[in-house]
């Protein structure tokens, strides 16, 4: 794929905390890797969001006026973490068809100061999930944030039963609460993914309550956690002779296609 000859292009990642960001260092190495030395990607820490419409406000204003030692430099992609992939919704003029079935943005295309949004989280868990199909059972789903819409429509796509599990049931959205995961319901499932920030740097010793001593050799838990890339959820998992992955294929994939469609 041929990178858009555009000078002191910018790109970035939006998120609450980003201490822990894998998007700023991939990206970083992969500009080096293209001799790209006028591309640069920066965290954007945005604390709430009023916060997120006055950067959007911010941006569209510097990416007109903007320079680095007198040249232009252009704002021209966005990633989006937690807590703001619903909330980007409300921000950006246009939507993808799969961002809008989704229900959640990830990544964000700015030209002109057009800012379209798009969904790569289900691409990436798509691509990550296939050395473990077919999927012979049903799915559990932790978590009802963003990256959880992503990973259902996936399980819609390859027409996997799921359920999704949070703190409080919800009969209309397919949700059960944590208290409800017992035998009988762990015994029907085969892959069970994380998709809560429980058990991430620094709070490794989390992880989400479910009945662990169920489970046994023919379960899968992916993990979409990638920072420890041996978290407790795995480790609990393995202890009773589950396979486990954690998230860091999927945010490579998701990577490249957030590359990709900033290239297009």
């Amino acid at each position: 794929m041929e990178t858009k000859k555009i000078p002191s292009s910018v790109f970035g990642l939006i998120g609450a905390r980003l201490d822990y960001s894998f998007s700023r260092a991939y990206f970083s190495q992969k500009f080096e890797e293209l001799k790209l030395k006028d591309h640069e990607y920066r965290n954007f820490e945005i604390s709430s969001e009023e916060e997120l419409f006055r950067f959007r406000e911010s941006v569209t204003y510097d990416n007109k006026s903007r320079t680095t030692q007198g040249k232009p430099e252009i704002i021209r992609g966005l990633n989006v973490t937690i807590p703001y992939k619903q909330s980007m919704l409300k921000v950006v003029d246009h939507v993808s068809d799969e961002a809008i079935a989704i229900g959640a943005i990830n990544t964000v295309v700015i030209e002109d100061n057009v800012w379209t949004g798009h969904n790569t989280d289900a691409y990436g868990f798509g691509k990550s999930l296939e050395p473990f199909l077919p999927i012979k059972g049903n799915a559990l789903i932790l978590g009802t944030g963003g990256a959880s819409k992503a990973v259902a429509y996936l399980l819609e796509s390859l027409q996997i039963p799921y359920l999704k599990v949070s703190r409080s049931a919800d009969d209309d959205d397919h949700t059960i609460d944590y208290k409800s995961l017992n035998k009988d319901v762990i015994s029907q499932v085969q892959l069970i993914i994380n998709t809560t920030p429980l058990g991430t740097q620094p709070n490794d010793h989390e992880s989400p309550a479910i009945p662990y001593e169920h489970l046994t050799k023919k379960h899968i838990l992916y993990d979409l956690v990638y920072n420890p890339s041996l978290t407790l959820f795995m480790k609990k998992g393995m202890q009773q002779g589950a396979q486990a992955v954690n998230g860091y294929q999927m945010l490579v994939q998701q990577a490249e296609k957030s590359w990709e469609l900033w290239n297009m």
